[in-house]
C-alpha cells in the first residue's frame, strides 16, 4: 500500500516563516548580477505603477481653478478618507512585486536574517542591496518619464499633475530626522507585509497579507525610498517641463514648489529615507525575528 501524502492549506507558522526568509535571502544574494538588476528594474516599475494609481486617486481631493481663478470643480474628500483610498490602491505595487516576482530593495533588507546566520557574507549582502537599489531607481525613474511623456499629469483639468507636484513638494520639504523616522516606520510595515507573505500557500493569501500593512504606511504618510523614486521625479519632470497650459489650469507656477529640486530629492529625501528603511526593515523586523526564531541558544 502506497503512503498517503498529506497536503495542508494551513498557513506556515512563524518558525517556518523564519526558515523560509533565511533560505530566500541566500537565493537572492546568489542571483546573477544581470538577473538581479533586471528584476530590480521591474520592481521599480511595479512600485511606480502603484504610485501612479495612488497619485490619480489623490487627485480626487484637489480643488482645481480655471484661468480666471474661479473654482472649476471640487471633488474633495476628508483627509483621512483620501489617505485610506490612496493607501489601498498603492498596494498594487507590492502585489506585482511579490506575485509577479521582482527584486525590491526595501523587502531585501530582510536578507540580514541570512547574514546573521552566516549563510550570506557582508559582501553578498551589500552587492544585492547596491544592484537592486540602482535597478529600482532606473525602473522607477523610467516609469516616471514615460508617464510624463504621456502627459497624464494634464488629465482631470490638471488635477493629477497638481497632486504629483504637491506630493513631491511635501516629500522634499521634510527635515533629515523626520525623513529617517518616517522611513523607519514605513519599512517596518513593508517588511511585515513581506514577512506575512512567507506564511502564505496561495496567491490569494499573499495579496490579503500585503494589503493592510501597505495601506497603513501610505495612509499614515510614511516614507518609502523606492516609491519616492517615482513620486519625486515625476513631480520634477512636471515642474521643469510641464506645459504652460497645465500651469494655467492649476493656477500655479514652478516657483510655488521651492523645495522640489533634484538636490533635495537625493539629499533631503532619498538619503535619510533609505537610512530609515534599512533600520526599519533590517533591524526592527529582520533581526528581531532572527533573534526569536533562528538564533542558536546552546
Amino acid at each position: 500500500m502506497s503512503e498517503q501524502v498529506q497536503i495542508s492549506f494551513d498557513a506556515i507558522l512563524p518558525p517556518g516563516m523564519a526558515a523560509k526568509a533565511e533560505d530566500l535571502g541566500v537565493k537572492k544574494a546568489n542571483l546573477k548580477a544581470a538577473n538581479m538588476f533586471m528584476l530590480a528594474v521591474l520592481a521599480g516599475a511595479f512600485i511606480g505603477i502603484g504610485a501612479i494609481f495612488a497619485t490619480t486617486v489623490a487627485a480626487g481631493s484637489m480643488s482645481i481653478k480655471d484661468a480666471a481663478g474661479a473654482a472649476a470643480f471640487s471633488t474633495g474628500f476628508p483627509y483621512g478618507v483620501t489617505r485610506l483610498l490612496v493607501g489601498l490602491v498603492f498596494t498594487v505595487g507590492l502585489i506585482l512585486v511579490v506575485v509577479g516576482g521582482a527584486e525590491l530593495f526595501t523587502g531585501n533588507t530582510l536578507i540580514t536574517m541570512a547574514y546573521a546566520s552566516k549563510k550570506v557574507t557582508l559582501g553578498q549582502l551589500l552587492r544585492n542591496w547596491g544592484i537592486v537599489y540602482i535597478g529600482n531607481l532606473v525602473g522607477s525613474v523610467l516609469t516616471a518619464y514615460i508617464v510624463f511623456l504621456g502627459k497624464q499629469y494634464a488629465f482631470g483639468n490638471g488635477s493629477i499633475g497638481l497632486a504629483a507636484l504637491n506630493i513631491g513638494e511635501a516629500k522634499t520639504a521634510l527635515t533629515f530626522v523626520q525623513a529617517v523616522a518616517l522611513g523607519i516606520m514605513c519599512n517596518a510595515l513593508v517588511c511585515m507585509a513581506v514577512w506575512m507573505c512567507y506564511s502564505a500557500r496561495t496567491t490569494t493569501d499573499k495579496i490579503l497579507a500585503i494589503i493592510p500593512p501597505i495601506s497603513c504606511f501610505v495612509a499614515a504618510g510614511f516614507e518609502h525610498s523606492i516609491a519616492n523614486m517615482y513620486f519625486i521625479p515625476i513631480a520634477l519632470f512636471i515642474k521643469g517641463s510641464g506645459d504652460a497650459k497645465f500651469f494655467e489650469m492649476i493656477g500655479k507656477t514652478a516657483a510655488d514648489f521651492p523645495h522640489l529640486t533634484w538636490g533635495n530629492f537625493f539629499l533631503a529625501n532619498l538619503l535619510p529615507v533609505t537610512i530609515g528603511n534599512i533600520i526599519g526593515g533590517a533591524i526592527m523586523v529582520g533581526m528581531v525575528y532572527w533573534f526569536v526564531y533562528i538564533r542558536k541558544t546552546d
